[in-house]
């Protein structure tokens, strides 16, 4: 991936984390509540909703963990996909 590519994903991540916080706050759960609900460690839910894996290196989710998050919070997948989606095959 180039830099703007980068920058995109890292971007996107972030933005996915502000969701999760949110649809976690309207759901009344805490952190570690909802990371057992979704089969996560609270260290790794703490990461995504941060989007990070390590600082200053965005995460990359995967399909699983976001869709064990959506049904632990009860919600659709998509709705807690930020839109719009960022072009991630820039540069090829």
């Amino acid at each position: 991936m180039d830099t703007s590519t980068d920058d995109a994903w890292a971007d996107y991540v972030r933005d996915l984390g502000v969701t999760l916080n949110r649809a976690r706050h309207s759901a009344g759960l805490s952190q570690e509540r909802l990371a057992h609900m979704a089969g996560l460690t609270r260290h790794h839910y703490q990461q995504l909703e941060k989007g990070e894996s390590r600082p200053n290196r965005p995460a990359n989710p995967s399909l699983r963990h976001v869709l064990a998050l959506a049904q632990a919070l009860g919600v659709e997948m998509v709705d807690l996909l930020p839109r719009p989606f960022p072009d991630v095959t820039e540069g090829r």
